[in-house]
């Protein structure tokens, strides 16, 4: 049962769907969204493009890199990109086929690759976030231009420019700083907290894990955070599996607690059954660790061997 539920997670995500899970914890019903991984293209493959990328790909975003040059557009200058294409900016955008839920970063090497990507993107869907490199009195005059040639101010206003947030940046790794912060912030925009909700915090798409539980037989445990309180490592929605050769795909926080409640979800592999157990940060094994984070989880460990 639980293997064909996350079949059809990995099937949606894996077609840019959101999908979800509801499990019944002691007669409440707690669902856990799968968002799809976003998708981050940089349009340009200079300088800022290679922090940004690195960055953002620890962010958990997929990264296009688009460069017109070979030289720019390679696998050993972005080796952690899942897509690098070669080609002139418009034929590259029009080939991505953009969607409401891409990101895209304009951070060509000059003002006239800057309008070429613009009115290409402007001309279709926008995106869910579209950010500008440049001067506030560059940035201006390039949009004050694409509004005379018929673009809506709506579209041109979505844009965020001078790309990135505020932070005082000047070397081009801290602008990348700055601008994977702004993708953060839209990306969280409008998301609660949620740390005792029955719709749990934590929506990333965990492939790993999902693809784990579906394509292998090996019995295994689930083990899923579905409470929070104060400071802790992980919000509620993380999760992960340990099999019955004692190997984890995923985490819930690591560390001693996670260790403990690793031993006790191995237990039950193989029985059917499942429990809720109690993290406490604060207790004196995790001050060993170093770890007091003064929070609590609660976790819903579940054999899914069958």
């Amino acid at each position: 049962m639980i293997k064909e539920q996350f079949a059809e997670i990995l099937n949606k995500t894996q077609s840019n769907q959101t999908a979800q899970w509801t499990v019944d914890i002691d007669g409440t019903a707690y669902t856990r969204i799968f968002r799809p991984k976003e998708r981050l293209i940089l349009l340009g493959g200079g300088h800022i493009a290679q922090p940004l990328c690195s960055i953002a790909v620890m962010l958990g975003f997929g990264v296009t890199v688009v460069d017109d040059r070979p030289s720019f557009a390679n696998h050993p200058r972005f080796p952690e990109a899942e897509q690098i294409v070669c080609d002139a900016f418009p034929h590259a955008i029009q080939a991505l086929e953009i969607h409401e839920g891409d990101y895209l970063a304009v951070i060509t090497r000059g003002h006239r690759y800057d309008a070429d990507c613009l009115r290409t993107l402007l001309s279709g869907t926008m995106p869910k976030y579209l950010g500008l490199l440049g001067s506030r009195r560059r940035t201006i005059a390039l949009l004050n231009l694409l509004e005379q040639e018929g673009f809506e101010r709506k579209k041109l206003d979505a844009i965020h420019t001078p790309i990135g947030l505020d932070i005082g940046a000047l070397s081009v790794q801290e602008i990348a700083v700055s601008i994977a912060a702004q993708l953060v912030q839209c990306r969280r925009q409008g998301v609660n907290r949620r740390s005792k909700s029955c719709i749990l915090t934590e929506e990333t798409f965990s492939q790993e894990v999902v693809a784990d539980i579906v394509e292998r037989e090996i019995p295994r445990a689930l083990l899923l955070v579905y409470e929070t309180s104060g400071s802790t490592p992980v919000k509620s929605g993380a999760f992960m599996t340990v099999d019955q050769n004692f190997q984890a795909k995923g985490t819930i926080g690591g560390g001693c607690s996670e260790s403990a409640v690793l031993r006790e979800a191995f237990h039950l592999i193989g029985t059917g059954e499942r429990q809720c157990v109690t993290v406490n940060m604060n207790n004196d094994v995790a001050a060993e660790e170093g770890m007091v984070c003064g929070g609590q989880m609660k976790v819903l460990l579940m054999d899914i061997s069958q």
